[in-house]
């Protein structure tokens, strides 16, 4: 059976997710995208709306393990917590589908994929285009980002 990994990018405006298959020790992406909640919808309607999205593509896509990016900070803590909720949704939906959660802060997914912990977005994104055998980078960033965190956990734990 193929291994299948979850990559999340978590957000309340842009929700990242993409989905890498690993055959015979080769990452080739499923899927990837965003979803999307409106700006002036309350909170709770767009956590509702992640969630139900979540639910829809782990169906869909059939994953065995979930790979979100940590959370990191340094200005906007109101910015912070929120999508700290959508994160907890995302956590939730994969412990509701008994799915294992492995989590990375972004510098490790840089180290991982580049071999800088520093790296810049660019770089990281054409290693996800180079890895994943891709004519192009996967748009919107989030996606990028999203299939970012599942190659990390792919190379992180090559069994």
């Amino acid at each position: 059976m193929a291994r299948r990994i979850l990559g999340l990018d978590p957000g309340t405006g842009i929700f990242g997710f993409g989905v890498v298959e690993i055959v015979r020790g080769v990452p080739k992406m499923i899927t990837g995208g965003v979803i999307t909640t409106p700006k002036n919808t309350p909170l709770p309607d767009r956590l509702v709306e992640i969630y139900d999205e979540l639910h829809n593509i782990i169906h869909e896509t059939q994953p065995n393990e979930v790979s979100i990016e940590k959370l990191y900070f340094t200005r906007n803590i109101t910015t912070a917590i929120s999508v700290a909720e959508a994160r907890g949704v995302a956590e939730l939906v994969a412990h509701q589908e008994k799915l294992p959660i492995f989590e990375y802060n972004p510098n490790e997914i840089k180290q991982t994929l580049t071999g800088y912990g520093r790296a810049e977005k660019k770089q990281v994104q054409e290693m996800v285009k180079q890895t994943l055998g891709l004519s192009v980078i996967p748009k919107p960033d989030d996606a990028a980002d999203a299939l970012a965190a599942a190659i990390t956990h792919f190379m992180m734990t090559r069994y």
